[in-house]
């Protein structure tokens, strides 16, 4: 008798652990930001206060959008938004780049 709670208490854990491994695994996938194509994606990401003052060096481009509305583009969001003369930027560079001399 003993058993047969045992292997049903067993049987019941991983079940539920498969179930919530799978749905898990579908959150993800859709919430994944990192493809263009998906709506929002290509939208104005905010600068936020206080501005980093530190950054890592990679290059992940972004289009920063200058408080004139001219655009650069910069090697990443921490980078473009430790200028406080960007606003915020977009995911991907720039495809024409405006200079202000």
């Amino acid at each position: 008798m003993m058993l047969n709670i045992l292997r049903t208490l067993l049987l019941a854990s991983l079940s539920q652990a498969i179930i919530s491994c799978a749905s898990y695994a579908d959150n993800t996938e859709k919430n994944d930001i990192n493809d263009i194509n998906e709506p929002g994606a290509l939208d104005l990401i905010l600068c936020e206060e206080p501005r980093p003052q530190i950054c890592t060096r990679e290059y992940n481009p972004v289009c920063a959008t200058l408080q004139d509305g001219s655009t650069i583009t910069g090697s990443t969001g921490c980078t473009s938004c430790s200028d406080p003369k960007v606003v915020g930027y977009k995911m991907g560079a720039c495809s024409k780049e405006v200079v202000n001399n």
